[in-house]
């Protein structure tokens, strides 16, 4: 069975962990032949390259620049993307014929390739919903309901899921949305989410010097957040935060990340002096593993303007590592169901920050409590968001048809 997975994420190193990842070795431990497309940036500086590891066949496909990088840009990759992806698949892998086609959100823009493979192959098509766009920009502001740039989207947007054999979202509150905007037989959707190969934290690396390296105190409760640092995170309530850790002696921010805001934060930390937060771009995958092995909380910030129930891929990395997460986001999410219903953390609205500096303060003074939550949420990731067992979701489809 051939498989064509089309996806933004770069993918620099198959043997690290992350939802895409996992699903591609997950593909090959079932002996499903699984090809990659993924941009190479101009930035790179490098061509398309095609790169093979047993079941696994990885093309780097040469493109603009999509982060990163200003708004015209992006969009303009964004919308040649489909084309360029297109050449690409015909040119190395034109004697593929392929039984299905997988791609997730974002982009919108990918309705040309899909529809090629389902004319050529008779291919199912698969796509993993994991942000609702133009509905998400409208919410923060980027861009207007009434514009044209809505309106364009939006038509990408409505004929991407008529092409889509399946859709897999998130969480259910994911799939409601979808089936109430818009007009989809419900027998497409399904719940499939953020899923990873669980790992034995336990033998995550673990530099005694870690802290040292980072400036990170080793006497205080360590809240971390790792991941993106854009709007839609709330940028505005996480300085608010920032202000607030600096009246805490016995805990310590760090944020790890990158994105269109981190110059604000930056620029607000150093303005203000701030101590007790400690602010990095990039961490090498070995130093973030081992600094989410020793820190206390996990948290995640989503902007409470969000009508979409968006559900973070961040989750999932705490929950590995059994930290107790501290989450303020909107109120369309059923992440505060998902974090209360398993006991593994407590949930805010964005933008409350005496309820947030309240829960913090709790998890602070509580190790029992961190140390409960934690293992809760462990399990819940095993039961849940397990990838060995979530790939039957999508294989079920393959195999009916191939029956």
């Amino acid at each position: 069975m051939n498989v064509l997975f089309l996806t933004l994420v770069s993918i620099e190193d198959i043997n690290e962990q992350g939802i895409y990842q996992d699903l591609i070795k997950e593909f090959r431990s079932r002996d499903v032949n699984i090809f990659v497309l993924c941009p190479r940036e101009r930035r790179m500086r490098l061509e398309t390259e095609l790169f093979e590891d047993d079941c696994i066949k990885i093309l780097k496909v040469k493109t603009g620049n999509i982060t990163k990088t200003n708004v015209i840009e992006k969009g303009i990759t964004t919308l040649t993307i489909e084309r360029v992806f297109l050449n690409a698949v015909k040119k190395y892998f034109k004697k593929v014929k392929f039984d299905m086609i997988i791609y997730s959100t974002p982009p919108i823009t990918f309705y040309k390739i899909i529809n090629f493979f389902k004319k050529k192959d008779n291919a199912i098509s698969y796509l993993m919903l994991k942000d609702i766009f133009p509905q998400n920009a409208v919410d923060i502001g980027l861009i207007k309901k009434a514009s044209f740039l809505y309106k364009y989207f939006r038509k990408k947007e409505e004929k991407l899921y008529d092409i889509s054999d399946f859709i897999g979202c998130m969480s259910p509150k994911n799939c409601e949305y979808v089936l109430k905007n818009n007009h989809i037989a419900k027998e497409k959707i399904e719940v499939f989410p953020n899923s990873i190969k669980i790992s034995d934290f336990s033998t995550a690396a673990d530099y005694s010097d870690i802290y040292q390296r980072y400036s990170v105190p080793k006497d205080k409760i360590l809240f971390l957040y790792g991941g993106n640092l854009g709007k839609p995170q709330g940028i505005a309530f996480l300085i608010d935060v920032i202000d607030n850790f600096e009246k805490l002696e016995n805990s310590f921010l760090l944020i790890v990340g990158s994105g269109t805001e981190y110059g604000k934060i930056e620029n607000h930390i150093l303005t203000h002096k701030i101590c007790n937060t400690k602010l990095i771009s990039f961490l090498p995958k070995k130093d973030y593993d081992s600094i989410l092995k020793k820190a206390d909380v996990g948290l995640i910030f989503l902007d409470k303007r969000f009508t979409i129930p968006n559900f973070p891929s961040r989750l999932t990395a705490y929950m590995d590592y059994a930290l107790p997460i501290l989450a303020a986001t909107d109120k369309s999410t059923d992440l505060k169901e998902t974090l209360e219903n398993s006991e593994c953390g407590f949930w805010c609205e964005s933008g409350d920050t005496e309820a947030f500096m309240k829960y913090v303060e709790i998890l602070s003074k509580d190790k029992e409590k961190r140390v409960k939550m934690g293992k809760n949420g462990r399990k819940h990731l095993e039961n849940n968001y397990n990838i060995e067992k979530n790939i039957d979701i999508i294989l079920k489809h393959l195999y009916k048809t191939e029956a």
